[in-house]
């Protein structure tokens, strides 16, 4: 095998492509990166790690093909740390060189023959604006658990019905939902799928600048399989089985109480009161006529408190909330108002954007949360 590939190219292609090796793999060739490079110009760079795997094409000048399996963690530190010159990759014996002006590695291989065969790409569902699944995903995101004792609630419960997409994620303590339109295959396609958050997060966000990003869902016995496609790199994943809890009707079919208040500001007062709360410790937020005040910390402690413009229809209400989890649904939304609708000050209070005072609120975000019971 040898070829010529630019630098820059090659980087990014090693970085991308190994940026979902296992630390520790279950057997050595799985932390391999897999190079084949045919006489038709093209070098293909592949990973797995028998849940997730990536494929990454490149442009190059293959002068002998041939397939090598080198170590993908080593390959991607020294790609990046190459000069801005042309990259010649030779496969020398068991050794591949690695050469690019006056530097120049040589790699051990790995046995090629002893590498697990791929996941073939499941046939496309649809396709997508990358910048808006990218934005959606990370809207959605924010509420999946991150304790991997509960493997159910990390993942993104995906439903697919027609030319509508919606995204759900919950942890038990916030719930984010999330509609978008696409272009399916077929416009009666339903399907359903889990996905684990971090996988389709690491997904949006790399291939989302790429364009559109085509969807691929197999469909064989049963969803198990989901692959994202743009520029010219692949990755498919393994879904998470299991039913997930039906988190829909946890959101009010009606709120006699509601507040709109400039998302910014509040995101910012947020911050500053949360200083003085300890871990774990909730802030509070009361509205009344014309204004909410944002308090925490009690007795002998640190104490903070802000007070913001907002408007309220209904009655006064006091409710407290995670500092985190409060600033991640603010985040979260990008409108300029911020409107909470309540039905109880211990009930979850759903947040929604406008993008004026006056205006109606947006129902394609929604971000549910449950407040915290503040002592007195």
């Amino acid at each position: 095998m040898r070829f010529r590939v630019d630098r820059d190219v090659l980087a990014d292609a090693v970085t991308w492509t190994a940026r979902s090796l296992p630390t520790r793999p279950p057997v050595p060739v799985l932390a391999g990166v897999r190079i084949e490079a045919d006489t038709t110009g093209t070098v293909q760079l592949s990973s797995f790690d028998y849940e997730v795997s990536a494929r990454a094409q490149l442009p190059a000048d293959v002068s002998e093909p041939g397939t090598v399996l080198v170590s993908g963690r080593l390959l991607a530190e020294i790609s990046r740390a190459l000069p801005a010159k042309p990259v010649d990759v030779v496969l020398d014996g068991t050794k591949v060189q690695v050469t690019c002006g006056a530097s120049r590695f040589t790699l051990l291989t790995m046995p090629v023959e002893d590498y697990p065969s791929l996941p073939v790409m499941p046939e496309v569902t649809g396709t997508v604006d990358g910048d808006e699944l990218t934005h959606a995903v990370a809207q959605v995101s924010v509420a999946a658990s991150r304790d991997d004792t509960l493997p159910l609630l990390t993942g993104v419960r995906v439903e697919i019905e027609g030319e509508r997409v919606t995204l759900l994620a919950t942890d038990r303590y916030r719930l984010a939902l999330r509609e978008m339109t696409w272009k399916p295959a077929s416009p009666t396609v339903e399907a359903v799928a889990l996905v684990r958050a971090r996988t389709l997060s690491d997904a949006a966000k790399s291939l989302g600048g790429a364009g559109s990003v085509s969807v691929a869902l197999s469909d064989g016995g049963g969803v198990d399989l989901i692959g994202f496609e743009a520029g010219g790199r692949q990755t498919t994943s393994l879904l998470v089985d299991g039913d997930y809890p039906p988190v829909r009707r946890l959101f009010p079919d009606e709120t006699p109480i509601h507040a709109i208040v400039h998302r910014q500001a509040l995101a910012e007062a947020a911050k500053r009161v949360a200083l003085v709360a300890e871990r774990n410790t909730p802030i509070r937020l009361s509205f009344s006529d014309g204004q909410v005040v944002l308090d925490a910390g009690q007795g002998d402690d640190a104490q903070a408190s802000e007070a913001l413009e907002a408007s309220l229809v209904g009655d006064d209400i006091s409710v407290a909330f995670n500092p985190q989890f409060l600033a991640d649904g603010l985040g979260a939304l990008d409108t300029t108002f911020v409107r909470m609708s309540f039905t109880h000050p211990n009930k979850p209070v759903e947040f929604t954007g406008q993008e004026s005072l006056e205006g109606d609120d947006r129902k394609d975000y929604r971000y549910l949360l449950v407040p915290i019971r503040f002592a007195t």
